[in-house]
């Protein structure tokens, strides 16, 4: 009798400790609060006429995310379209183009142009990011010295409810998108050869800015995270 006790106690004590393990392991796998950040450099510069430049930073606190963009050296009284590009299938990292994605030669990266390297237009950072509406009016317009500031709390849930509805099988993974500054003044003379998205005018949809966005801490990229032992 007294060996089946210790059997059953020996039985127990292990069980609790394989339960705890299995808490901490899913405990370790939990997304924690974090901040994907990056740094916008200019695109398209000699066609803008300035070198447009700023920072990004996303930032997730429980059921929060806060985007925040500061833009400076973009076209002064102009609306500026911005948003988060990615690829809409498998795992591929969104990057930002170089002058080697310029396909038809004539100076200028278009919109169409970054799409082999950036991929598709994503969310919009305008007034409403969940409603995932793309052509609105509602983006930030630079003031006269050619700035911005722009700053949007939405819930992160419904965020990534929006986002999966819009592209099956995926996920925000914000480390694997990059961010695209959008606009020139609509005097700007821009070649016949530069493509936009249908009937949209090339002047709004001209990348002049672009930032790759990676998890941060304390302003540093952020060290890997190191994968549980089964």
């Amino acid at each position: 009798m007294q060996l089946r006790k210790l059997s059953f106690t020996a039985v127990g004590i292990a069980s609790l400790l394989t339960s705890l393990g299995g808490i901490t392991m899913v405990q370790a796998q939990q997304p924690a609060d974090a901040t994907y950040a990056a740094t916008l450099k200019p695109l398209n510069a000699a066609a803008s006429g300035a070198e447009a430049t700023g920072d990004v930073t996303f930032t997730i606190s429980g059921d929060q995310l806060t985007i925040h963009v500061t833009a400076k050296g973009v076209s002064p009284d102009t609306e500026h379209w911005q948003h988060f590009h990615g690829f809409a299938e498998g795992d591929k990292e969104a990057t930002c183009p170089t002058a080697a994605e310029d396909a038809n030669s004539d100076g200028i990266i278009d919109l169409i142009e970054t799409e082999p390297v950036a991929g598709a237009t994503m969310v919009p950072l305008n007034d409403d990011p969940v409603r995932m509406d793309i052509p609105t009016d509602t983006y930030p317009t630079a003031g006269p010295d050619g700035t911005y500031t722009y700053e949007k709390t939405v819930s992160l849930k419904a965020m990534q409810d929006a986002f999966a509805a819009q592209f099956p099988g995926q996920s925000l993974d914000l480390d694997r998108r990059v961010v695209f500054l959008h606009g020139v003044a609509a005097s700007t003379a821009l070649p016949e050869t530069v493509a936009s998205l249908g009937d949209i005018p090339a002047h709004v949809t001209l990348p002049i800015a672009c930032g790759e966005l990676e998890l941060v801490e304390n302003g540093t990229p952020a060290a890997p995270q190191a994968t549980p032992a089964a």
